[in-house]
């Protein structure tokens, strides 16, 4: 009888190819049974929650793509994912949104005995999702927060995060950098850290601390979430979505017409 496939063995087996980035086809509840079953079984990895943003980050960076490529999850973060599933023939493909995807975990953690450590945000933010979210969900266990500074770690700041990472044992280390900054985190800091898995959620620190407002459900669910949030942060955001956007949408024109065709290297 073969051995029954690990979840990076299932997750190689269905990803839909976007502009060469390999977004995992699945939906919500899928992914926290993937992810639960990962932290169960002790598999290591990374799972990247991808959007337009970060297939445009890895179109403009061999390194980014290669990262997103060897996640053992690359969620289908955002609506034009989804859409290009559906296009495909995924209809049951779905939107695995990173904030609500730490809902899922953090509300199943408790009965599982799950342990979870918070890297990144600002001005505190950390330590205010942990007690965020220790209120939301009884029970559940943060073991651990680190607010890193706006640069890459020197040697006593990284060996300071090994002795922190090491002494709190946690299952899951969530990320909540920006892309392209966290997927690059992860993928050098997996091995060096004593950790099963790590997720990197963008902005969920700031939206579930309330800090930052999300979007209406209506405008995440059509695929709208983008201007509310440039609506509300125009300054941060209008270069990125200046920039991605409308070269996103050319490009995925090309590979659906077969102008141009991608690998998943």
């Amino acid at each position: 009888m073969s051995a029954e496939p690990t979840v990076s063995e299932r997750a190689a087996c269905d990803r839909l190819n976007v502009l060469g980035v390999g977004i995992s086809v699945l939906h919500r509840q899928q992914a926290l049974e993937l992810v639960l079953e990962a932290a169960r079984r002790r598999q290591r990895g990374y799972i990247c929650v991808t959007g337009v943003h970060g297939v445009m980050e890895s179109q403009y960076s061999p390194e980014v793509r290669a990262i997103h490529n060897r996640a053992l999850l690359c969620t289908p973060d955002g609506m034009p994912m989804v859409w290009m599933g559906w296009l495909k023939g995924h209809k049951s493909m779905g939107r695995v949104y990173g904030p609500d995807l730490m809902l899922d975990v953090c509300e199943a953690s408790p009965a599982l005995g799950l342990r979870h450590f918070f890297y990144g945000g600002a001005n505190g933010a950390a330590a205010e999702l942990q007690r965020a979210m220790t209120a939301r969900f009884p029970g559940l266990q943060v073991v651990g927060v680190c607010e890193p500074p706006f640069r890459p770690l020197d040697a006593e700041e990284e060996s300071a995060l090994r002795a922190q990472v090491a002494a709190a044992r946690p299952d899951i280390l969530w990320v909540g950098l920006s892309t392209p900054k966290q997927e690059r985190f992860m993928a050098e800091y997996l091995p060096k850290l004593d950790v099963t898995l790590m997720i990197g959620v963008g902005a969920a620190f700031d939206f579930h601390t309330g800090r930052v407002k999300q979007a209406p459900l209506w405008m995440r669910q059509t695929g709208m979430e983008w201007l509310y949030r440039l609506w509300r942060e125009p300054r941060r955001l209008w270069r990125r979505y200046l920039r991605n956007n409308p070269r996103f949408v050319l490009l995925v024109l090309g590979q659906l017409l077969g102008l141009k065709r991608y690998t998943l290297d």
